[in-house]
């Protein structure tokens, strides 16, 4: 059991009413300028978490104009892209619904925040397994061909082309709609809908499954697998990785309390690096393969000697904090976990009611708060600290900490760590990985949006003299709308989009064709053959043998293995009427049903026949003009002839 590390009850009440002050006049309980009201805009309560991936994935954050290697547990938000290499592939979740990414796919978040997950797809293709959809949210996936929104759960693969500049959904369960480029579709579940631009789209059955797709079922089935959560909230991004990575216990004082399987001496916020994520400034990235919810969620405590984690009270949506720790002065940066039901103030600028929902599920009522003493404060092991350098630069941690000297790190300095941020405390620590990155025509192609996203960012180098200014604090909305109207030159308007608009003139629908004209379709994504224009769609035979090949083995695209019809602009009606199993040509269609009328005549002679007591065959024909003599009386005669014959 943990007893709090505090002095007397008197100076907590002292503490208490002081805080209460502090709050009712509106002051941060930090050390830094005041939150200023003017402009304010509240960050959004949701992240996506780069949560896996192998092979060579690159990020773009949205301040930079440069790639750098991915980091696994990077919070994503409106602005970042993410790049997967060829034979590389990721996937990103922001609560139970998870965005999975195969090899030479470029993605963005045009708008991620707490009613809108709204993301571009350039090249590649991703799957989407969109588990929770609430009433007020809006999934969009906007590409060059046209928008996507989706409009039920379910499984959802969109990949583009932008050699063929077409595109194409996959509907495995699930509604989307598909709008732009005079296109207003519906593609329902076990469909798939082809689009390109200048042409109606076209609906069919489902492709078959390839080998991204498999990858997909093998990372569905880890989830269905996966009870559900009973201690914290599905829309909490990181819990799936719990269970399989620690145990829960129910305590007196805290409640249920996760206790992840880790070494001896393991102390929380040690084992990762600092990173500036705008909007919230100084984010702490974990390591560990769970290592998201615990330090963006919830407090931690020790139990006997041993760290565990407390989510607090269940929420429908908990409020995404960069880290839940309290900054302690000294020569260097160091910092230590905050403890139940202690508040949590941003150190960047938001609004009371944000304040209200981020402490929620350990704090009910923040009017009444005292923060002056911390339960991990004098927790032995639990302060780390760096020199200044290493934080900044966002070095790991662990292998950068520093000794402690006694009474060192006395004082409590805030939330938020008062150390301007430079271009490498967003690219994270240099690492000898390569960096790929997509081409410039696919950055700058411009997608088809149904709802307008927010406005480009301005690039860091633009920010870094406000920064520095007011060290730790990010820049508040009305002075980033300032530098984006005296600098335009610094916004990375590196999207570039068009608006959803519906066709003033109809187009005809394609007739669906019969199965046995599938074959005939285009074999993969393939290029437009060289002497043709490329405006229009080319058809490209199959090989000799039509199965498509495993996407590993193909060149260069292997992502591609898709088939694509010939887009018709003349609809053709006399497929409209035949029947899925059609009859064959030999038995037409009148003669495969016999007349009625004729069916009940041979029952009719049947019956006449049968009460005949002897066959056609077998009497004896009688003689032309006489009477047919009956059976019985030719016996009499013939008996009379014998007895008539001599002895």
């Amino acid at each position: 059991m943990v007893k709090y590390l505090c002095e007397d009850p008197m100076t907590i009440h002292r503490a208490a009413a002081i805080a209460t002050l502090i709050l009712a006049i509106g002051i941060p309980l930090n050390a830094q300028e005041p939150l200023s009201p003017g402009g304010m805009v509240d960050p959004p309560a949701r992240v996506a978490r780069l949560n896996w991936f192998n092979g060579n994935v690159s990020l773009q954050p949205a301040t930079l104009d440069t790639w750098s290697p991915a980091a696994l547990n990077y919070p994503l938000t409106t602005g970042d892209h993410i790049f997967s290499d060829s034979g590389s592939r990721a996937e990103i979740r922001t609560g139970p619904n998870a965005i999975r990414l195969n090899w030479e796919t470029n993605f963005g978040f045009l708008n991620l925040d707490d009613r809108t997950v709204q993301v571009r797809v350039t090249e590649g293709a991703i799957e989407i397994r969109l588990r929770q959809l609430d009433d007020d949210d809006t999934w969009e996936i906007d590409t060059p061909q046209g928008a996507v929104t989706l409009l039920r759960t379910g499984d959802y693969r969109i990949e583009t082309d932008a050699a063929r500049n077409a595109m194409m959904i996959t509907v495995r369960s699930g509604t989307a709609q598909v709008t732009g480029n005079g296109i207003n579709q519906t593609v329902r579940a076990r469909q798939t809908g082809y689009f390109q631009e200048g042409f109606q789209g076209e609906i069919q059955d489902a492709n078959p499954m390839d080998d991204f797709d498999y990858f997909v079922g093998d990372r569905n089935q880890r989830d269905d697998r996966m009870p559900a959560p009973t201690h914290v909230p599905e829309t909490m991004v990181g819990y799936e990785d719990l269970d399989a990575n620690g145990v829960w216990n129910e305590t007196v004082d805290y409640g249920w309390v996760w206790r992840p399987r880790v070494e001896t001496g393991w102390v929380p916020y040690q084992y990762g690096h600092w990173a500036w994520v705008e909007p919230w400034g100084w984010t702490w990235i974990d390591n560990a393969s769970w290592g998201f919810a615990p330090f963006h969620y919830g407090r931690w405590a020790v139990i006997s000697g041993v760290w565990v984690w407390v989510p607090g009270s269940m929420v429908h949506r908990p409020v995404y904090a960069p880290a839940l720790v309290v900054f302690a002065g000294g020569p260097g940066v160091g910092w230590f976990p905050l403890g139940p039901r202690e508040p949590y103030y941003p150190g960047y600028r938001v609004s009371a009611a944000y304040v209200r929902q981020v402490n929620i599920t350990h704090v009910t009522n923040i009017t009444n708060i005292s923060n002056t003493v911390y339960v991990n404060q004098r927790v032995p092991g639990a302060l780390s600290v760096v020199d200044r350098e290493a934080f900044i630069r966002s070095r790991p941690v662990h292998s950068s900490l520093q000794g402690i000297r006694p009474g060192q790190y006395n004082g409590v300095i805030g939330y938020a760590a008062p150390v301007a941020p430079t271009r490498e405390s967003i690219t994270g620590p240099t690492t000898n990985r390569s960096v790929a990155a997509p081409s410039q025509r696919s950055m700058s192609r411009p997608v088809v949006v149904r709802s307008a996203p927010p406005a480009a960012p301005v690039e860091f180098g633009a920010r870094q003299e406000a920064l520095s200014r007011n060290p730790g604090r990010p820049l508040s909305t009305s002075e980033v709308n300032d530098l984006r109207g005296r600098q335009p030159s610094t916004v990375l308007d590196r999207t570039p989009i068009r608006r959803s608009l519906p066709d003033s003139a109809p187009r005809p629908a394609l007739v669906p064709r019969q199965p046995a004209q599938q074959q005939d379709r285009p074999s993969t994504f393939e290029r437009p053959v060289q002497g043709q224009p490329d405006s229009r769609p080319q058809e490209v035979r199959p090989q000799e043998n039509p199965r498509p090949q495993p996407p590993v083995e193909r060149a260069p695209r292997p992502d591609f293995n898709r088939t694509i019809p010939e887009i018709q602009r003349t609809p053709a009606p006399e497929y409209r009427p035949v029947p899925v199993r059609p009859a064959p040509e030999s038995r037409p269609v009148p003669e495969t049903r016999p007349v009625p009328e004729l069916r009940p005549t041979p029952r009719q002679e049947q019956r006449q026949i049968e009460p005949r007591p002897t066959p056609e065959a077998r009497p004896t024909a009688p003689e032309r003009g006489t009477r047919p003599v009956p059976r019985r009386e030719e016996k009499r005669e013939e008996k009379k002839a014998e007895d008539k014959k001599p002895a």
